[in-house]
């Protein structure tokens, strides 16, 4: 079989060689989009790289020994042919997104840290609320209590109910909780793993897993073949805030990748929810916690929905919620915040103008957004639709 057809198996586009070298490239254990730089920079191409001597190699910055070794590793793992060798095994059906491709989430190129691919499985057409950050992320605590779990699903279902794709880590707990209640709703989960697809973790979740990429989307940068590694649990937090326009945190301690997230998406400016639980229990010390800053208390998945309206897979014809802003008639707010927007304005320069949090701007932003009066650009900036 040829390389062209390996790629199209592959759920990659017929693009030139150099993109495919670019993949190979990026499944080296320890390699970032620097060192790919670098080596472009250096040789010319990717595919010129792979023949250079270790010599050649090591003259480059950064190159040292740890880093070579794992390049002659890669080398003798996929011999003479890596790219037919590499697309056959990372199998049928998977996709693939590269940062320069047009399809790849501005949030996520824009990371200070962006993964090299997102190689992702499942229904391809919830990329399109994805790049918008349509989408609401879920998280919180391997170790609930059990009103945690509870809240948890409910949360899942109701915004699969409004048509919300619901992002989450497929881990223990918190997040398993979150994909089931969206699968029970018939939703549509968007489970970011820590692992490569073609692995699961924790291995009991394997048919959870499968129903994730059958009904939404499974999404990794590991690229296939890459062992479980405790970093890339931690790594994928800022993928979820990438895809998503809010954040919930349901329950989690004072030391956890949830609170990450949760901070991560405060400091971008996203609305963050918090579910108020038991302040005796350690599980939740860093949710809690994180009520006594600048979070919203979510008492109800019900009040989580009418925060947000319909989300952009709602189901014509199911009675939905309306935002605090609609087409026909927008409300004085909706009318003091498209002034404020003008010909364009990004969320600080919109929480100056108005004297309000952005946890309070961006539901009616979004709002906004799914009635058609605004548009929205990379880096939380809008403009008139």
């Amino acid at each position: 079989m040829s390389v062209v057809a390996l790629v199209v198996n592959c759920g990659l586009p017929q693009r030139s060689d150099e993109r495919l070298w670019w993949l190979f490239w990026a499944a080296v254990p320890g390699l970032g989009i620097t060192a790919l730089r670098q080596l472009l920079a250096a040789f010319g191409s990717l595919q010129a790289a792979w023949a250079a001597s270790p010599q050649a190699l090591r003259a480059l910055p950064g190159f040292g020994e740890a880093r070579l070794a794992a390049i002659a590793h890669h080398r003798a793992r996929w011999g003479s042919d890596p790219l037919s060798a590499w697309c056959a095994a990372a199998g049928r059906g998977l996709g693939c997104l590269l940062p320069n491709d047009p399809a790849c989430p501005q949030a996520v190129v824009a990371l200070p840290r962006p993964p090299l691919a997102l190689y992702w499985r499942g229904r391809g057409s919830i990329w399109a609320p994805l790049r918008q950050r349509l989408a609401v992320a879920v998280v919180g605590t391997r170790r609930p209590s059990v009103h945690g779990l509870a809240m948890a699903e409910a949360i899942g279902m109701a915004l699969a109910d409004a048509g919300w794709p619901v992002v989450s880590g497929l881990a223990e707990g918190i997040d398993a909780a979150v994909h089931q209640g969206c699968l029970r709703a018939g939703g549509r989960p968007v489970a970011v793993l820590g692992t490569a697809l073609d692995r699961v973790y924790p291995r009991h979740h394997q048919v959870l897993q499968q129903q994730v990429g059958r009904a939404g989307l499974l999404i990794s940068e590991q690229a296939p073949g890459t062992g479980v590694l405790a970093g890339h649990f931690a790594a994928r937090n800022r993928l979820q805030v990438a895809l998503a326009g809010a954040l919930v945190l349901v329950e989690c301690p004072r030391r956890s990748g949830a609170l990450h997230a949760a901070r991560m998406a405060r400091d971008a400016g996203l609305p963050v929810w918090v579910v108020p639980a038991d302040a005796a229990k350690p599980s939740a010390a860093g949710s809690n916690a994180l009520l006594a800053q600048d979070a919203a208390p979510l008492l109800a998945a019900a009040d989580l929905v009418h925060a947000l309206g319909p989300g952009p897979l709602a189901r014509v014809g199911v009675a939905a919620k309306p935002p605090a802003c609609t087409v026909s008639a927008p409300s004085a707010a909706a009318r003091a915040l498209l002034a404020a927007v003008g010909s364009g304005a990004s969320l600080l320069q919109l929480s100056q103008r108005l004297g309000q949090a952005s946890a309070e701007l961006l539901p009616q932003l979004l709002a906004l957004e799914l009635a058609g009066l605004l548009r929205a650009e990379p880096g939380l900036c809008w403009r008139p639709a």
